[in-house]
């Protein structure tokens, strides 16, 4: 540790706040909050006992930097804020795209209706779940239908025109058929309340409407529609079981717990829903937390951010140092009190040692998983940044091939990988305007002049605005130098590199001589899958490229036809050899005479 970082950590205020660590190029490496600023940050760098984790990521700081707060929530929202914005290597990020089913209903809307979605917003309406691991939304949403004549279409009951007449749902009783105008707002609201009183926990109505539906329908001998009503009993009766004894039918818990193993960590939810626990689910999470507390504060506080969905209770598997800061934070954005604790004994307790025990077997069973999706994405960016003595963790990898037939239907690709791990989103293609001929190196220096420009201005593209730590070239020594002629100044502020496919040699700026990787490091499989992805996508985008051209017809090109004739032809036709074939007034049925004529005489004269 430097002087100036331990003078930095004697100066360190006894108050609450954020605190963010840096590597020595400037990169953000984690974010965290603290109840007193001196005593957390100072851990990090005391000589205790840290995981293997934690020491891996204080060896990188450089320095550090803080901002006070006037009390924990503040940290705690500001925490948030700032790993959403910079997404640091070392905190946990759980991606946006992670959702839940869920079934809403718009209680504003005059005729609402039950939906399944995936994405909660705050629009007022009401939302259950989420629903998985036996009992889907397709389950609950079959028994709602099966028991409520509610609609299921997407109709717009303001513009229904009077020609209207319903569908099949209300002739077999199962809607009340509001797009007729026979069904007042209040009669369709008694089914809306019943299926909320349904979801919220109470089973016991759906239940005799069911029993009552399927006796009816035996006593009619309509045996079909009696076992349609005995399968969603059953369904009712599985959930039924899932009822959590002791529990008030109408509460919503989240449970989460963690397990560790020092270098893997894995946390566990299971969303208890109307009094039932619905299911769960388990992930794998990035996190340099000092303790296990910290590091399932850190994950609740990500996972609600992410899900938008927020329960009643928040139980958790051990006490958080935090946990009244927590319950404050989620209370705010809930909008009405949330309560956070660790249970000693009864039910909830069963729950939390349920979910601990779901962490734990997820943790054994996916470490040996993880830890090579680990070496092979973050553990081998982080090689190749030690090997190559680059002066900054490449996070941001960008990769650049050429691909085209003799010089013909030129195009460049641009593949991204962030932490080690493709980001496809960020993936760019470029065609080759300037470049006449078969030019490899000429057609590079185009396309990556063309990409670095981007970051000159203002850029809206987040790709292209964003600034890559190193660009990998598909080529040898010639390719690295005539990119690096063509891209002046970016060349000192962005580390190149080029890695050759013969011998997978990596050729590096003002050396000679190339830099040889051992042959099984994860350094050198990360290269080789970057520039293996760039190949790809180049060979796909110039083979797309090449063929819209030659389906380009020579149809096109005779006078008076156009693209828009040349289409209709080939539709009516088939083929070009078939419209070849054609006499005028064949063509003339799909276009008008002049085009006809002119395509007629021009096959002829061919």
């Amino acid at each position: 540790m430097n002087d100036i970082l331990r003078q930095k950590i004697k100066d360190l205020p006894e108050q609450s706040g954020v605190y963010i660590m840096y590597s020595q190029s400037g990169q953000i490496l984690y974010i965290g909050k603290a109840k007193v600023l001196k005593n957390r940050v100072s851990q990090y760098f005391n000589a205790g006992v840290k995981t293997e984790k934690v020491a891996r990521m204080v060896s990188k700081v450089h320095t550090f930097d803080y901002i006070i707060t006037r009390n924990e929530v503040e940290a705690l929202v500001l925490e948030n804020n700032l790993i959403k914005q910079h997404k640091p290597p070392y905190n946990i990020l759980l991606k946006d795209d992670k959702s839940y089913p869920f079934i809403r209903i718009d209680v504003k809307a005059d005729f609402p209706r039950v939906e399944v979605v995936r994405r909660l917003k705050a629009d007022g309406a009401r939302y259950f779940g989420p629903y998985m691991q036996g009992i889907s939304s397709k389950d609950i949403t079959d028994l709602i239908h099966s028991a409520f004549s509610l609609r299921s279409c997407s109709l717009n009951m303001d513009k229904v025109p009077p020609s209207h007449r319903p569908c099949l749902n209300h002739h077999i009783g199962r809607c009340l058929a509001p797009c007729t105008g026979t069904v007042s707002r209040e009669e369709y609201k008694k089914q809306v309340d019943g299926v909320i009183a349904f979801l919220s926990g109470n089973d016991k109505k759906v239940e005799d409407m069911l029993r009552g539906r399927m006796q009816a329908a035996s006593e009619r001998e309509d045996y079909e529609q009696a076992l349609y009503y005995k399968q969603k009993l059953d369904v009712l009766d599985k959930l039924v079981r899932r009822q959590v004894t002791a529990l008030p039918k109408e509460l919503n818990i989240d449970v989460f717990a963690i397990a560790s193993s020092g270098l893997n960590t894995v946390a566990a939810v299971l969303f208890v829903r109307g009094g039932k626990l619905l299911g769960g689910d388990k992930q794998v999470i990035e996190d340099v937390s000092l303790d296990e507390k910290s590091a399932l504060s850190a994950y609740i506080s990500r996972y609600t951010s992410s899900v938008g969905y927020i329960a009643d209770e928040v139980v958790t598997s051990v006490p958080l140092d935090d946990e009244d800061a927590m319950a404050q934070y989620l209370s705010d954005l809930k909008g009405k009190k949330v309560n956070v604790y660790c249970p000693h004994q009864g039910v909830r307790r069963q729950l939390a040692d349920m979910a601990q025990s779901n962490a734990k077997d997820f943790l054994e069973k996916s470490l040996s998983v993880r830890e090579r999706q680990d070496n092979m994405t973050v553990g081998a960016m982080m090689q190749l940044g030690e090997l190559l003595r680059l002066p900054r963790i490449p996070a941001r990898m960008e990769c650049y091939d050429i691909s085209h037939v003799s010089g013909t239907d030129k195009v460049a690709s641009m593949v991204v990988f962030i932490n080690g791990e493709p980001a496809r989103g960020h993936y760019r293609k470029f065609h080759i305007k300037e470049v006449e001929g078969n030019n490899d190196f000429a057609s590079l220096q185009e396309a990556l002049t063309r990409r670095l420009a981007h970051l000159n201005g203002e850029e809206e593209d987040v790709s292209f605005s964003s600034v890559p730590d190193l660009i990998v070239i598909d080529g040898g020594k010639g390719q690295l130098s005539s990119v690096l002629e063509a891209v002046g100044e970016w060349g000192e502020k962005i580390n190149f590199i080029s890695l050759a496919k013969r011998e997978e040699e990596v050729f590096t700026p003002h050396r000679s001589q190339p830099v040889i990787l051992p042959r099984e490091s994860y350094a050198l499989k990360l290269l080789q899958r970057i520039r293996d992805e760039a190949h790809r996508f180049a060979i796909t985008f110039h083979r797309n490229t090449r063929g819209k051209r030659m389906r380009r017809s020579s149809l096109e090109d005779i006078p008076n036809v156009g693209a828009v004739n040349a289409k209709k032809l080939l539709k009516s036709f088939g083929t070009v050899a078939a419209v070849k074939q054609a006499t005028v007034p064949e063509l003339m049925q799909v276009v008008n005479k002049k085009a006809a004529e002119s395509v007629y005489n021009y096959y002829r004269e061919e």
